[in-house]
């Protein structure tokens, strides 16, 4: 299928923040039944954008036409599509469409304490995939998973973050057994440019706690620094110091949460060797001290 119709801009592309939703003030997850109604304003249609969340959509009836990291994608309906932060999104059409559909931030991964869930196929996305084909037992299995969360998040029950996290676990593995059969059976050889950022995020997953600098991994993956944060700027939408910063925020974050460790320990256990250089970085780049982070999360979520 052709490509030449995709929009080609020399602006930087928009990146999305996540909006929270006004009726639970979720600042991590929201879920949304879709019946049909379009609001879409035609300044939406042919503008790439990128979103700095996770999105996850089921589509029951209805079709329309998109595109992810520029390859063209029809809505089908019985069928589950998912974008993650770094790929790029653009409308061509939109036509009713009903279903469920779901977004979440990074943050609401560290609630996980296992770090299990960052590392499902579906959420990594290796293949670079954005849609899952379901069989009938398939559609009945997401129907009631998706009616579940719905119903918890519009709930006003104890522990109602554990419980959709708990949901959340169920349905992404599921998913990732359906991306294990469909998408990564058939995979295709990753352009020379996507290999390098493939390359590079495993290795900051690999030396995170102790590498900090773009040059470092340039060493590793016998590139020079300035190529490599080209390459990753061209290929993420984001410098390859934010990947690194963003990397270490995610891990700071669940210590906050889920341990008892002081701030010197966590700066510590995180390669800093200043603990008031890591309440420097960790406020610039979330807006909170690392111990109010900790208590404004605990009172929140605990």
């Amino acid at each position: 299928m052709s490509h030449l119709n995709y929009p080609v801009t020399d602006t930087i592309i928009p990146n999305y923040a996540f909006e929270q939703d006004e009726a639970t003030n979720n600042p991590m997850f929201r879920i949304n039944r879709n019946d049909s109604v379009l609001n879409y304003r035609c300044a939406d249609f042919l503008v790439p954008h990128r979103k700095n969340y996770y999105f996850l959509a089921f589509v029951r009836q209805g079709s329309s036409r998109h595109w992810i990291d520029m390859m063209p994608c029809t809505l089908k309906p019985d069928t589950f599509y998912f974008t993650i932060p770094q790929q790029v999104h653009l409308k061509e059409d939109a036509k009713p469409i009903t279903g469920i559909s779901l977004g979440f931030t990074e943050d609401f991964l560290t609630l996980d304490d296992s770090g299990s869930l960052k590392k499902l196929p579906i959420i990594q996305n290796p293949d670079n995939g954005h849609e899952l084909q379901l069989s009938e037992p398939d559609l009945v299995f997401i129907e009631d998973i998706l009616e579940k969360i719905l119903t918890e998040y519009h709930s006003k029950n104890s522990w109602q973050q554990n419980m959709l996290l708990a949901y959340m676990k169920v349905l992404l593995i599921y998913l990732s057994r359906l991306y294990m059969e469909q998408i990564s059976t058939a995979v295709k050889p990753l352009s020379n440019n996507k290999q390098v950022l493939k390359n590079y995020l495993n290795a900051v997953e690999e030396h995170y706690l102790q590498l900090h600098d773009v040059a470092a991994y340039a060493g590793i993956l016998n590139l020079s620094a300035n190529y490599l944060s080209e390459v990753i700027k061209e290929q993420s939408g984001k410098s390859a110091i934010a990947h690194i910063h963003d990397r270490l925020i995610v891990e700071a974050k669940r210590l906050l949460f889920h341990t008892e460790y002081s701030i010197k320990e966590i700066s510590f256990q995180l390669g800093f060797e200043d603990a008031s250089y890591f309440n420097r970085f960790f406020k610039r780049l979330t807006q909170y001290t690392p111990i109010s982070y900790r208590n404004f999360t605990r009172k929140m979520y605990h």
